[in-house]
């Protein structure tokens, strides 16, 4: 069973009827809507992770249903979610058409008689009387030794009572009985349900009941009952396990409204073990004054919550005092911890430790590890618990005492460095820190450098030499950058700069520029300062007399990569040939193409920024050769930053100019390499490319799922941000949510402009032209045409020009001015031909096609031939896009060719055309598709407002008004009902999913009929 849940983003953005991406259920009938600020106590409203069983229980229900009963335990630890997951069975039973009663022990129950069949009775109730004569038989319990026989025989009478009793329940129909809480139930109670349970067989009556599986102690009765039971099989056991993380992250997206950054949802579920109960605490503890979509460090911060703290102090609080000494000890060390540290730090003897831990094990607070000498806390919370219980200055004495020991028994760097640092020992914490950073950035675990170098940063003395600190501070900003800190990143570059200049450390001050600016440009810097920026570089080494061959190789390459940026690909070209060491571009490829000679990382990055340049230049097989090229030597040569820079440029390229197959392939591969490599920055640009090539080739669902958890991870890059934006637009208006469309691409086109760059700002404005052409706005949409066509020209680029072409003739003749769409159409044309970038040429035959079309309508002469010339031409468009799986182009090329089709009176052709389109669009939930696909009929029956009738496009009008059904019919004099069976009609013959798409489609028709 799969939920789609209709949920509310918080912020500018609609979370839709999509998927969340793995199988979980309502845990209330009417939790559909949540969205806005978490406070106090959170709720999923769903329940993840939990579909096996619930079949299950569904598959046990039917054969109950049929007369075949039997006892189903549902066992789990603390917090796991077995109430929410037995109400779900209780709903699956009332739906079956069982009778749900229902019963609880309590705590302290276990001392008492029949405590948990008590609360069953009170819940049976009438009118049966069953309930009552069940209470009455548990109030007769006694073992009054001057009562005749032996306690013994009496009791053993009692129990078959009850057993006759709740078997009588059978014959009511099927029901079933919910029993919560069994491990504080009492000895009687107990008795009951274990001789219940091989009668329950041969009738309609299904128990379920659930227990603590971390609280079958040796003294509860009912640990003996349990084994008993499993393994006669006569009972069956369901073992609810923790969430994996794709569960926690989509329970957090239900709660929170959408998408939640990946390494918020990883740290979610370090602190959670995946325990629901713990995940939802932890989210509430986190709250903060805006959108709850949290950051990696509140919920690594945020305390126990209350309720969560003292469920696990209270349970410490009943161990022997040695125990509890242990226990605080342990939880100084960590989540894990080693037996023999463990016995130095606290200084107590083997035996006593030893006795401490089998404590421990037994109140289910500490695990076994997977050796013999190492242990675990159950769960991450239960040492955090007992870590802020702990006083200050004994942690401080333990950490001090544990970072000396971990140190002389060789411990990692980072292990050693914490505890110093907690201990207040500031001088080790800095040195040991400094050590484990650098070998975590040799292993590419950039994250944990990065926590390792901030810890450095934080315990520096306050005598450390400038170039110690400007090394610090560099290494810092690079370790950020990595992980997309990207501000935190600028910050400790611009500190090291300063310093660097500061002590005239000119070279070292140089060698940091093109970094500041790759950061500079992650956070929206405009093209023209970091542009400058390098140049100032130059000329500072310049000033100095200092040749620094790598430092100026360096601030040409990042020049080259901004100019391609912008697409000046002459200069760019220019500025790659100078990096690499050859002159001015001769017209000679052989040094643009043969690839780098070394595999230093300046040679790599010119050299893939120059294979991404031949593509939008015009040259293809070169490009493509060169970015492969690179690619596979940096990843031989073990250069991890330039591997991802060269996935980045090669996919994201290919996304760009309409090679799908080739960007699908290499989005895989680089995303896989980027995560893999803990380069987070360069991994969230490329899955929001990934959603701009499932948005191009008409798989919007992945693009939608994909472009929004990218939106999420990637608000440390501005580049991802406009990339997701800008996708979730074009589905926007591809589904006729116009306000939504609109609102995201101008966001992203205020970033782009502001950023100066082609790139950045093209996409979006092209998004808000073809929106406006959707919605009927021919105008707005030839301004913004033009303006998309001057800023492509301007650089010669026809990567970004080419869908403008086809929404600029559109939008013109679309107002009759067939003048204005032809020179539109040569102008932009030319600029495509001097490129001729294979997947942008599809464009020009097909507006060929459409000018063709359009002249038929106007002259009567050349009509005939004009329709066959625009036939073809749109027909050898539409088989261009299809193969190249453009799925927005090619869908119009087939209305097009089904709009001709009509007028040459191929209606078999056209309605296969139409059919086509209606299926594709369908599949995506292209609405705007749909409604013109409605539109196009014969030339000879079409009416304006067809496919509906006229009395529907009366009600269709009224709801554009804004009128509800109950005002329409008090308007049109019709019956409540007779209104919404037309509305249902219109959304049917529409293909539209609600009333704003109605009135977007009412908008566009002109009432007045066709002569």
């Amino acid at each position: 069973m799969r939920f789609i849940g209709r949920v509310t983003y918080p912020g500018t953005l609609p979370f839709r009827d999509v998927p969340f991406g793995l199988a979980h259920h309502l845990t209330q009938d009417a939790a559909t809507e949540v969205g806005g600020a978490v406070a106090g106590v959170v709720t999923s409203p769903v329940l993840v992770g939990r579909d096996e069983f619930l079949a299950l229980t569904g598959r046990r229900l039917v054969q109950a249903a049929s007369g075949s009963g039997e006892l189903l335990l549902v066992a789990g630890e603390a917090g796991i979610g077995k109430t929410r997951f037995l109400g779900a069975v209780a709903r699956q039973a009332r739906s079956l058409g069982f009778t749900v009663s229902t019963g609880a022990a309590f705590p302290g129950d276990s001392a008492s008689s029949a405590g948990l069949l008590l609360d069953l009775a009170a819940d049976l109730g009438e009118p049966t009387g069953l309930g009552r004569r069940l209470a009455d038989r548990l109030a007769a319990i006694t073992d009054d030794p001057a009562r005749s026989g032996d306690a013994h025989h009496r009791r053993r009478m009692l129990v078959q009572d009850l057993v006759g009793l709740l078997l009588a329940l059978r014959e009511g129909g099927p029901r079933l009985i919910v029993l919560e809480d069994l491990h504080w139930a009492d000895a009687v109670s107990l008795d009951v349900i274990g001789r219940l349970a091989p009668r329950l067989s041969s009738g309609s009556l299904l128990i379920a009941a659930a227990y603590r599986s971390d609280e079958l102690y040796p003294s509860r009765p009912l640990r003996e009952l349990r084994a008993r039971l499993v393994v006669q099989r006569l009972a069956e056991e369901i073992r609810l396990p923790r969430l994996s993380l794709p569960e926690v992250s989509v329970l957090t997206g239900a709660v929170l409204g959408g998408p939640v950054p990946g390494q918020t949802v990883q740290a979610l579920h370090t602190r959670s073990d995946g325990i629901p109960l713990h995940v939802e605490e932890l989210l509430a503890a986190a709250t903060t004054a805006g959108p709850p979509m949290y950051e990696l460090h509140e919920v690594q911060e945020v305390a126990v919550p209350d309720t969560l703290a003292e469920a696990v102090l209270s349970r410490v609080r009943h161990l022997a005092p040695v125990t509890r000494e242990v226990v605080r000890a342990a939880a100084v060390i960590g989540r894990s911890f080693d037996f023999d540290l463990l016995a130095l730090i606290t200084g107590l003897p083997d035996d006593e430790v030893a006795a401490a831990l089998r404590e421990l094990r037994e109140a289910y607070l500490v695990l076994p590890g997977p050796d013999a000498t190492t242990f675990d806390f159950r769960h991450a919370l239960i040492r955090d618990a007992l870590y802020a219980d702990t006083d200050l200055p004994v942690r401080r004495r333990l950490h001090e005492q544990a970072a000396r020991a971990a140190a002389g028994r060789g411990y990692r760097g980072a292990v050693v460095s914490a505890h110093f640092e907690h201990a207040g020992q500031a001088a080790p914490a800095h040195a040991h820190a400094l050590a484990a950073a650098r070998e975590a950035t040799a292993l590419s675990a950039h994250r944990e450098a990065l926590e390792l170098y901030r810890r450095a940063a934080r315990n520096a003395p306050d005598d450390l030499d400038v170039t110690a600190r400007v090394a610090l501070l560099s290494a810092l900003g690079a370790e950020a950058a990595a992980v997309d800190e990207n501000a935190e990143a600028a910050a400790a570059y611009t500190s090291a700069h300063a310093l660097a200049l500061e002590s005239g450390d000119v070279r070292t001050a140089a060698a940091l520029v093109p970094g500041m600016v790759a950061v500079g440009h992650l956070l929206g810097e405009p093209l023209r300062e970091r542009v400058s920026r390098l140049r100032a570089a130059t000329d500072l080494l310049d000033r100095a007399g200092i040749e620094a061959t790598t430092e100026r190789r360096a601030l040409r390459s990042a020049t080259a990569a901004a100019f391609m940026l912008d697409r000046r690909l002459d200069e760019a070209i220019d500025e790659g040939r100078g990096s690499a060491g050859s002159g001015p571009d001769t017209g000679s490829d052989s040094s643009i193409d043969a690839g780098p000679d070394s595999d230093d990382d300046v040679a790599l990055n010119t050299s893939i920024t120059l294979g991404s340049v031949l593509v939008f230049a015009g040259r293809p097989a070169e490009g493509w050769s060169l970015l492969e090229k690179g690619v596979r030597q940096a990843r031989s040569a073990r250069r991890e930053a330039e591997a991802a820079r060269g996935y980045r440029m090669l996919a994201t390229t290919a996304s760009v100019v309409v090679e799908y197959d080739r960007a699908d392939h290499w989005l895989a591969e680089g995303v896989t390499y980027a995560g893999t490599v803990d380069l987070w920055n360069h991994r969230h640009y490329l899955a929001a490319h990934q959603g701009h090539v499932g948005w191009a080739t008409g798989d919007w669902a992945r693009a939608e799922a994909t472009a929004r958890q990218a939106l999420a991870d990637g608000r440390g890059g501005i580049t991802t941000r406009i990339t997701a934006q800008y996708v979730l637009g074009y589905l926007a208006f591809g589904r006729g949510e116009a306000g939504t469309a609109d609102a995201l691409l101008r966001e992203a086109l205020e970033a782009g402009r502001d950023m100066a760059e082609l790139q950045r700002f093209s996409p979006p404005l092209w998004g808000l032209a073809e929106a406006a052409r959707c919605r009927g706005d021919h105008d707005q949409a030839a301004r913004l045409c033009e303006e998309g066509f001057h800023a492509s020209a301007e650089v010669t680029d026809a990567a970004y020009l080419f869908p403008f072409l086809l929404t600029g003739v559109r939008a013109h003749l679309a107002t009759g001015d067939l003048d204005a769409a032809g020179d539109f159409a040569a102008r932009t044309g030319a600029v495509l031909r001097s490129r001729s970038i294979p997947g942008t040429l599809p464009a020009l035959v097909h507006a060929e096609g459409l000018l063709l079309a359009a002249q038929a309508t106007q002259t009567t002469q050349t009509a005939r031939a004009d329709l066959a010339g625009a036939r073809a031409r749109l027909e050898k468009a539409v088989h261009a896009w299809s193969d190249r799986r453009r799925f927005w182009e090619s869908c119009w090329g087939k209305l097009d060719l089904a709009d001709v089709c009509f007028r040459m009176r191929r209606r078999a052709e056209a309605n296969r055309y139409l059919d086509e389109v209606r299926a594709q669009a369908g599949a995506a939930g292209a609405t705007v598709l749909l409604t013109a696909a409605g539109r196009l009929t014969p030339v000879t029956s079409r009416t304006p407002w067809h496919p509906l009738t006229a009395r529907e496009f009366e009600v269709a009008r009224l709801i554009a008004d804004g009128l509800t059904n109950r005002q329409i019919a008090e308007h049109l004099v019709l019956a409540p009902k007779t209104v919404s069976a037309h509305v249902e009609h219109i959304l049917a013959k529409l293909g539209a999913a609600r009333r704003t798409e109605i009135a977007s489609w009412t908008a566009g028709v002109n009432p007045r009929p066709r002569s």
